[in-house]
């Protein structure tokens, strides 16, 4: 009994000092990652800068909390910041040393709009006369459109290049909801709005097919045209090229057809990048990745006038407040109106550039951000910047501003209403319960999913999407300044990118954030000022502290298994969280 006492002493007493000393190691690890994520860059002569894209593009990053969890869960996803690249891009163009970009293209989740403003950067980039070369082992479609802006496209001589056309292959669940009994009750305003469909029909409405077919058609034309000038291939001999899948064909038919430069090897790519920057073989390349780039200083004097200019961005789901699991990495209306006052009552923010990418949600949301835009635009110029999406309520919440400006490839408009809320009687009757109700009054219980809407209760619903419709085509016609009757015309739920849109007015501008901050520069009249971004980026610490392992699960390590189907998965789990009346794109465009 002695000995198991001691023995049992001695266990208690190792785990308690190895404890102590990991959670030593571990603090001293964090606070050492912590000092050196804010050093500074050193850049070598002959340096050559490396975008190495595998994985998902955001539109900003937070601080990955010294990727413990990532480990945990044996996560090898990369989330990559559009702000960071852009900024790193333009970094490289100004730093002496960088004599170069190497695009190293696996593969990115993002959208036309995202790789279109890349894209411009890079062409802006090559301007300062250094080189952009490309390397995949296979090139995606999205990530071949990116890549023909470089000076060399080099492919692997086993590798393929995807040039096949856009498509929208939406899913249904009309079916499967039946099987299950359950009956989605859909009120709506306008003819092209298609959200509801997934959960109503079994195929495209007519209206939506005309829709659909006329943005994927203006989003290819633009792909087309990038590379056609980019490439010098005639736009008839691109479109031949997809109708012919030449990935399926050798390699050296892709450079053949003039899709590609050169056939090599990616252990030989290192080799290539050294005899341009000009060093010989046994000397080492000096690559900077995205984590230095981020870390090289601009070569600019620090501004000392005390004016700022500042990017707000507002991405994802618009949700009314926190607590949702889809308003964790969306647009929280109560914090973007506390946000955005903030900024009206700073009187060093000169001017407001709004960078929306948004597909929308909530309508009671987007109409409270609608109103604080408003009011700040009282006291400053506001400019929208739209990215991906800034459709339905990502529309609602930018008319308003002094100056819209978009991509070409940027799906926006669709300014139209929904309600949408599930009938479960049918299903409850499949697994035998049963409900009653006792109540004073004839709507008492109203909104019960256990049973239909009645007539009365159809009639107060539809009237109330009705009438946020009309708020909503009132709010577009004073911030554009135009009639109710010519918004009308060009809304009913339609979604039109951004180049359709300026044609229409509904945007003033095309280009980038860049373009945005110019106008928003001229609008405010400083000559000094300096770009501040918001919300605050959290640091380390901060995010170490609020990261949930239950959300970390389901976002990241989700997210990297299920691959494209997470979208899917994410809406009908989130289902019952949505607001019941909706300013929204379709829940899931599945655009390719």
């Amino acid at each position: 009994m002695k000995d198991f006492l001691k023995f049992t002493l001695a266990t208690v007493t190792g785990i308690i000092l190895s404890s102590i000393v990991l959670f030593i190691i571990g603090m001293v690890t964090l606070f050492g990652i912590m000092a050196a994520s804010g050093t500074e860059t050193i850049v070598k002569k002959n340096s050559v800068m490396i975008l190495d894209l595998n994985g998902t593009l955001v539109e900003r990053t937070q601080e990955d909390p010294l990727g413990i969890l990532s480990q945990l869960f044996n996560d090898d996803s990369n989330t990559y910041g559009l702000d960071d690249i852009l900024s790193s891009i333009k970094k490289a163009k100004e730093n002496e040393d960088i004599k170069g970009i190497y695009l190293q293209a696996n593969s990115l989740g993002t959208s036309y709009a995202s790789l279109q403003e890349i894209r411009n950067a890079l062409l802006d980039f090559k301007e300062s006369g250094k080189f952009v070369i490309a390397y995949a082992d296979s090139y995606t479609q999205g990530l071949y459109y990116l890549s023909s802006a470089a000076d060399k496209v080099l492919l692997n001589p086993k590798g393929m290049i995807e040039w096949r056309g856009i498509a929208s292959t939406p899913l249904f669940y009309k079916d499967l909801l039946q099987k299950i009994g359950v009956e989605m009750q859909v009120f709506k305003v306008g003819t092209y709005k298609s959200a509801v469909e997934p959960f109503t029909a079994t195929e495209m409405s007519p209206a939506n097919r005309e829709q659909v077919t006329a943005f994927i058609s203006s989003i290819w034309s633009q792909v087309t045209e990038g590379v056609s000038a980019s490439r010098n291939i005639p736009v008839d001999s691109l479109n031949a090229y997809a109708d012919r899948m030449l990935m399926f064909y050798p390699a050296e038919e892709s450079v053949r057809c003039g899709l590609a430069d050169t056939l090599v090897y990616r252990n030989d790519v290192r080799d290539y990048l050294k005899r341009l920057v000009d060093i010989d073989e046994d000397d080492n390349l000096s690559l900077l990745g995205l984590g230095d780039m981020i870390n090289v200083r601009k070569n600019v004097p620090k501004d000392k006038s005390g004016n700022i200019i500042a990017v707000y961005y507002a991405s994802g789901e618009i949700t009314d407040y926190p607590g949702s699991a889809t308003s964790e990495e969306g647009i929280v209306g109560s914090k973007v109106i506390r946000d955005l006052r903030k900024l009206k009552e700073n009187d060093d923010v000169k001017a407001v550039v709004l960078r929306v990418n948004s597909p929308g949600g909530s309508a009671f949301a987007s109409e409270q951000i609608w109103y604080a835009v408003k009011e700040l635009k009282t006291k400053k110029p506001v400019i929208v910047s739209m990215s991906d999406y800034a459709a339905s309520g990502g529309y609602y919440i930018s008319c308003g501003a002094d100056t819209i400006v978009a991509e070409p490839t940027t799906l926006t408009g669709s300014i139209g209403i929904f309600g949408m809320v599930p009938n479960v009687k049918e299903l409850i009757d499949k697994i035998g319960l049963s409900y009653d109700v006792v109540k004073t009054n004839k709507y008492a219980d109203f909104g019960n999913i256990m049973r239909p809407f009645s007539e009365g209760e159809k009639a107060l619903l539809q009237m109330m999407v009705a009438e946020g419709y009309d708020t909503f085509i009132t709010r577009c016609a004073e911030g554009r300044h135009t009639t109710k009757e010519a918004i009308e015309k060009i809304a009913e739920g339609r979604v039109w990118t951004g180049e359709a849109a300026k044609e229409l007015g509904l945007v003033d501008e095309l280009g980038g954030i860049d373009k945005a901050l110019e106008i928003a520069v001229a609008k405010a009249g400083v000559e000094g000022y300096t770009i501040v971004s918001y919300p605050e980026k959290k640091d380390v610490l901060s995010s170490l502290l609020d990261t949930k392992p239950t959300n970390y699960v389901e976002s990241q390590l989700l997210k990297s298994k299920l691959g494209e189907y997470y979208r899917q998965f994410s809406l009908l789990k989130n289902l019952k969280e949505q607001s019941m009346i909706q300013a929204r794109v379709p829940f899931e465009l599945n655009i390719k």
